[in-house]
């Protein structure tokens, strides 16, 4: 058995690697959902190890039964030669008794981590092909729950999508049978599981915690939408109230209908069999509040739990987009294409994988040539790629290679910085990359006068039909004679 010191040693050095393999995944760069999620999950598995090994290593450092204490003392000791051979005698023991167990360094496991392609097929698993690896949500059984429910209004699969979480635009009156609450509840369930499953690296309960803070201070206030006027609270109803049956109603039609009822009349036989006859006034109140409490805390839960399911439906909101585009989309597919479109994702990650594989090795960062490869190094210090040429009137951007920087002088970028400065970029303020230096060469031009500003009247040529051919000026002035 290892000593308690060793087990310590053991989990911190675990929780230390664990830690550098979650730095690990992050440095990795995903290119796809499906790797963003697998590293999601992975570092998820990596937290919840971290978690208890830290909660082991806590419960060793509180030391409740001294056995901690006692191993110290006894390294520390006078005996502790004694006891460091008596420890070297039970190794070398073990070690005789099995001489052939293969022992596995921790390091190993996240050494190979990286080459592991079975999280693939688990990734799968967690997913129904509806859900396309967590991209779409799969409401099909929930709503077909949510047509069966009676009194609400029957939609298609592509407006529930849509509406699912408008709880306000149901009648309050019809939420309370049981139904209804088993649907929520279903509904609840799956968006929680859902989310766990889509964003592993989310903390569910804090969000629910919020959620649940937020609510209440709105239902303390009455401004939870679609329970501001809530069943039962009207002054109105306060005669609605069977003691009887301990139930109070909202319409007084279903009232008088209460009192004609089977139910009614079996309990107030029941009633005068035990030979009450009527009740005062103090006990009436009291179990009015009680159905009256009662019937609160329920609507709080159901209000509650409505809450809830909108705030999941905000978060997934882009899953929730998807989903709807991926029916639209789907409707107008045939069998045919529907095939073809599964073929066709198949080989796409057939595709993906093999690029994976053939990873460029460029260390020194050299250009790609035109077969997409890097070109030769000797090439790179002939055409001297290594050498940066900044220009401040570009912005200070820097071109690499002498080639580069003598082509910029006409390109779009240098233009556009002379023409801010207010510049003619003429071939005078060739080799000029400095702002003070082009306003200095602009002032000495222009009193030498050897600017070769663009003047459009006497520069610019047009020709008549005759092919005859003046400045704009001269055409001008012979056109508005008519003389052209």
């Amino acid at each position: 058995m290892e000593s308690i010191l060793e087990q310590q040693r053991k989990a911190h050095e675990e929780i230390e690697r664990l830690e550098q393999a979650i730095v690990d995944q992050f440095i990795k760069e995903s290119k796809s959902h499906k790797e963003r999620l697998i590293r999601e999950h992975r570092v998820s598995d990596f937290l919840d190890r971290i978690s208890s090994r830290s909660k082991f290593l806590h419960e060793l450092y509180e030391d409740t039964d001294g056995a901690r204490k006692t191993e110290i003392d006894a390294l520390s000791g006078t005996s502790e030669f004694s006891e460091f051979y008596g420890r070297l005698k039970a190794i070398k023991d073990y070690h005789r008794r099995y001489p052939n167990e293969t022992v596995e360094p921790l390091e190993l496991e996240f050494i190979n981590q990286s080459k592991q392609n079975g999280d693939d097929d688990e990734i799968d698993k967690l997913f129904s092909g509806e859900e396309g690896s967590g991209r779409f949500l799969d409401l099909h059984a929930l709503h077909e729950k949510y047509v069966n429910l009676k009194n609400f209004k029957k939609t298609d699969y592509l407006t529930y999508l849509s509406e699912f979480d408008h709880f306000s635009d149901y009648p309050k009156e019809h939420k309370y049978n049981g139904e209804y609450l088993r649907y929520l509840q279903e509904l609840k369930n799956y968006l929680e599981s859902f989310f766990k499953r889509v964003k592993p690296l989310s903390n569910l309960e804090d969000i629910r915690n919020e959620t649940e803070r937020e609510f209440n201070e709105k239902w303390t206030q009455g401004k939870v939408y679609g329970w501001e006027k809530r069943i039962g609270a009207d002054d109105d109803s306060i005669d609605l109230f069977c003691v009887t049956c301990k139930k109070a109603y909202s319409k007084k039609t279903v009232y008088d209908a209460h009192l004609k009822s089977k139910k009614h009349i079996k309990s107030a036989k029941s009633m005068i069999e035990k030979g009450i006859t009527s009740i005062d006034s103090e006990t009436y109140e009291k179990l009015k509040k009680e159905v009256d409490d009662g019937k609160d805390k329920r609507e709080k839960e159901i209000a509650f739990t409505e809450a809830l399911i909108q705030k999941y439906a905000e978060i997934l909101g882009s899953q929730r987009e998807d989903t709807k585009a991926n029916v639209e989309r789907k409707r107008a597919l045939t069998d045919r294409e529907r095939r073809m479109e599964l073929e066709t994702e198949e080989v796409d990650d057939v595709e993906s994988e093999s690029e994976d594989e053939d990873k460029i090795y460029n260390p020194l960062k050299l250009p790609l040539g035109w077969d997409g490869k890097p070109i030769p190094y000797w090439l790179y210090k002939l055409h001297g790629l290594g050498v940066e040429y900044p220009c401040e009137i570009c912005g200070n951007y820097v071109y690499m290679g002498r080639k580069a920087f003598d082509r910029h002088f006409q390109e779009w970028r240098h233009a556009h910085g002379m023409r801010c400065l207010g510049i003619p970029n003429t071939r005078h303020f060739h080799e000029i990359t400095l702002i003070e230096d082009a306003y200095a060469l602009w002032e000495k031009l222009k009193s030498t006068g050897k600017t070769d500003e663009f003047k459009a009247d006497t520069m610019e040529e047009f020709e008549d039909q005759e092919g005859n051919v003046f400045n704009k000026k001269t055409y001008d002035d012979l056109k508005r004679q008519g003389l052209l």
